[in-house]
């Protein structure tokens, strides 16, 4: 035990989430709010034949993160085929860049975006010749 099975994403706007989720990662929501006691949307983020897990967005309990400040949780990091691709998307949905495209040399591309609700997460995209 102790394998991540579940996520959040703490929202202050839960249709724009959905909508810069939606388009960004074409996950799919289900609506959990009744189990939940509060706005909450289940998120399909794939297959569950392979591998990944699935979460939901909340509505924010709190006072959104600040900007600039250090991360005080987790980020979720998504792992894609294409991260410029990706990226413009993240952009073209109202998302903004928060550390730009460098390379793991030898493993992948890595990135970090904020999305519509000032949530931190990143983009990484296997490759091998990655410098």
């Amino acid at each position: 035990m102790g394998r991540v099975v579940h996520f959040e994403i703490h929202v202050d706007d839960m249709e724009r989430a959905k909508k810069f989720y939606g388009n960004v990662f074409d996950w799919k929501f289900e609506d959990w709010s009744e189990y939940a006691g509060m706005p909450y949307l289940g998120v399909v983020t794939g297959d569950a034949k392979e591998p990944g897990i699935d979460g939901a967005l909340m509505k924010r309990q709190g006072p959104p993160p600040e900007g600039n400040a250090a991360i005080n949780g987790y980020a979720c990091t998504m792992g894609v085929e294409d991260l410029d691709a990706t990226e413009s998307k993240v952009l073209a949905n109202g998302g903004k860049t928060a550390m730009a495209k460098y390379a793991l040399p030898g493993m992948a591309w890595q990135a970090y975006y904020l999305d519509t609700e000032g949530n931190i997460f990143g983009l990484h995209q296997p490759d091998e010749n990655a410098k």
